[in-house]
């Protein structure tokens, strides 16, 4: 059965190549179910290739399609690598696909461009699953900057929108960084072992000089930190929530942000015999990512930007559990998260659609009564991220620091205070969007001067208009400036009222009222919310027969994973109080939030809101100095590199031009030059025998 794994990556190529000549014409739902159709059809091969692999004894299969690049001793063929570690990765990254394709259909509803955005959804299933299957790091290069690609045009699907755009660029900008890394890593691999197969390159990494390893491990890292947003490049996936809300899910949750823990995963082998400073480089990364993500979480008020800063946190931990060697248990929490994730996005953008495109938490507030379906799936997610028992969150985070505790003190104290944060935060959300009193009715009533305020605005630039030009309509970005102006007057007309004066809303229509969403984003939800209640069932703490994940990952990461030597006792007592820093999180975040019994400004700091003021430092940064050494650079490439290599190129026929003149087809000069050089070398001649 494990023959079939080239299936997997077929289908939804299959469904990529259909769309593109016949998705118009498709169109709408039609693209849709197809594009889903293929994505649960290759989830459906890889649980057939999933059992068969259970059943060899060596748990590797190893399947060559063809030879890519035949360059003399440099070989490398497209080819599908199937271990313990990138059969977890299909299962899961088709089976969220399948359910987030089919979300889409019902989020895209109406959208012009409904068959574009399932040509891009199935590039990018098809992308992933190259880069984990791939047998070798170039394989698993090309199919990392697939879903680089796709992520530019999901992110910016919505370009009209300059932020859309821009967010687009950034991420594909910030990524090129971290891809430098791993293309300088990939060269270094094949001068090392002279081949870049994993079946080559892993069983001989125990070989490896120190050096040579540490530097490989290194320029991956840079790879995993740009892919997988770490700091410090982590500043364009809270931008990227952009996008449409399932994009967020599957790219920014469940899939592709996972691809730097997958290939450090990948590699355990090189980062065991490299120097001692890399794994505790990786884990403090890790530790200080999660931390600093868990406070800007705290203050966001976007609800899709709170779970941004909530998956770069996850990451930082999942980097955390490789850097101190814990490797299964970094896939254990991706998995679980993927669940948990996925369903909060997804919920998330069940909100927003009931909300009319409405993000702004602020103006939210009761929706459990008017959206249960949404609210019971939520519950679960909320539960999972915030470490609760019996939900799958608490058994994912809470081994790793299980694993913390034993390797370094001083990690596990801070990934305890980013757990207590992230209970905090997620805890607000929820009470803020689904709890206390119904505050739209409030924003809607103040914003009644605004259609007054824009037909104010379309008056005034009539007046203003040229008396030779006829005077029309604000253009769409008039317009919009003209609401958010009007919009500001408004909230901001009465003082004392409670409501915050930054709050900007969508055009709602008269009778606006939140509503559940329809049953194609619903069903999705309840199949998620199942899996993160049950998803704990993968790896249970006791008794060590029920720790299926560990065993089954366990040929991938022997000799180089950490092993667990804590007493019963002491794990009991570690996942307890874990469990009431959870409790307490959300304790507090009830006191704050639903009951106010503590000031909830002090948590929500400008510095937090505004993410330590990083990126606008970075900002800063690369439009001045920056802009003045990327330039310098250019003319550098200019006039030295591009000068060199056309000098090179306009010296050739100057030269010829300069010979031509020997060769001028005239009989009598050949004579003469041939007298010349005759009497030239009988005078050398004579000059060595007198000497």
């Amino acid at each position: 059965m494990v023959e079939l794994v080239w299936l997997i990556p077929a289908l939804p190529l299959l469904g990529f190549v259909i769309l593109v000549f016949a998705g118009r014409r498709l169109g709408e739902p039609v693209a849709g179910w197809l594009a889903t159709a293929v994505v649960a059809a290759s989830f459906v091969v890889s649980v057939i290739v999933f059992l068969g692999l259970v059943g060899l004894d060596d748990r590797v299969f190893v399947q060559t399609l063809f030879t890519w690049i035949p360059a003399g001793d440099f070989v490398v063929d497209i080819g599908l690598y199937l271990d313990p570690l990138s059969a977890a990765m299909i299962l899961f990254i088709t089976g969220i696909s399948a359910l987030i394709h089919m979300y889409s259909i019902g989020y895209m509803h109406g959208d012009e461009n409904f068959s574009k955005f399932f040509v891009y959804l199935n590039l990018f299933v098809f992308s992933m699953l190259v880069l984990v299957l791939g047998d070798n790091l170039l394989l698993t290069f090309l199919g990392w900057e697939g879903v680089g690609a796709c992520s530019y045009l999901l992110i910016s699907f919505w370009f009209g929108k300059p932020a859309n755009a821009t967010a687009g660029k950034k991420a594909f900008v910030t990524n090129r960084i971290g891809d430098w890394g791993f293309l300088v890593g990939i060269f270094m691999v094949f001068f090392t072992f002279g081949s870049l197969s994993y079946s080559d390159i892993l069983p001989a990494s125990d070989g490896l000089a120190q050096t040579t390893a540490t530097f490989i491990a290194v320029m991956l890292f840079i790879g995993a930190i740009g892919k997988s947003a770490q700091l410090p490049l982590s500043v364009w996936l809270p931008d990227a929530m952009a996008g449409p809300t399932p994009v967020s899910a599957l790219i920014h949750a469940a899939t592709m942000v996972t691809a730097g823990v997958y290939l450090l995963s990948r590699i355990n082998p090189i980062i065991a015999v490299s120097a001692d400073w890399v794994p505790m480089l990786i884990a403090w990364t890790g530790a200080i990512t999660a931390l600093l993500a868990a406070t800007v979480a705290l203050a966001q008020t976007d609800i899709k930007k709170v779970l941004a800063y909530s998956t770069v946190e996850m990451l930082g931990f999942m980097f955390l559990a490789v850097g101190i060697g814990a490797y299964w248990t970094a896939i254990f929490l991706m998995i679980v998260h993927a669940f948990f994730k996925a369903l909060l996005f997804l919920c998330a953008g069940s909100v927003i659609h009931g909300m009319h495109e409405n993000q702004d938490m602020r103006v939210m507030g009761g929706l459990r009564v008017l959206m249960p379906i949404t609210f019971i799936a939520y519950l679960a997610g909320w539960f999972s991220l915030a470490g609760i028992p019996p939900f799958s969150g608490f058994f994912g985070k809470d081994e790793i620091l299980t694993y913390v505790w034993q390797e370094n003190k001083a990690l596990w104290v801070v990934g305890m205070i980013a757990a207590f944060l992230t209970a905090i935060y997620i805890g607000r959300q929820a009470f803020m969007v689904f709890f206390g009193e119904q505050r739209w009715p409030a924003y809607l009533a103040k914003l009644a001067v605004v259609p007054p305020a824009v037909e104010a605005a379309n008056e005034a630039a009539a007046v203003g208009a040229s008396v030779d030009e006829p005077a029309g309509p604000l253009t769409d970005a008039q317009d919009e400036a003209a609401l958010a102006a009007a919009t500001a007057l408004a909230v901001s007309d009465t003082p004392g009222d409670g409501l915050d004066d930054d709050v900007e809303l969508h055009e709602l229509p008269d009778g606006f009222t939140p509503h559940e969403s329809p049953w194609l984003m619903t069903i999705p939800l309840l199949v998620l919310a199942v899996a993160s209640l049950v998803g704990g069932l993968l790896n249970l703490p006791f008794p060590r027969s029920a720790h299926y994940l560990d065993n089954w990952l366990e040929p991938v990461f022997e000799g180089s994973a950490v092993k667990l030597k804590l007493s019963t006792g002491t794990i009991v007592g570690l996942l307890t109080f874990s469990t009431v820093v959870a409790l307490l999180g959300t304790a507090f975040a009830a006191a704050a939030f639903l009951y106010k019994r503590i000031n909830a400004r002090r948590l929500e700091s400008k510095l937090f809101a505004n993410a330590w003021y990083y990126d606008t430092a970075l900002a800063k940064v690369v439009g001045g100095p920056g802009t003045g050494a990327f330039e310098a650079t250019a003319s550098f490439d200019r006039t030295v590199i591009d000068g060199a290599v056309n000098g090179v190129g306009g010296s050739v026929p100057r030269m010829g031009q300069a010979l031509r003149q020997f060769q001028n087809g005239y009989v009598r000069r050949y004579a003469l030059a041939i007298g010349v050089g005759s009497l030239l070398m009988l005078a050398f001649m004579f000059s060595r025998v007198v000497g």
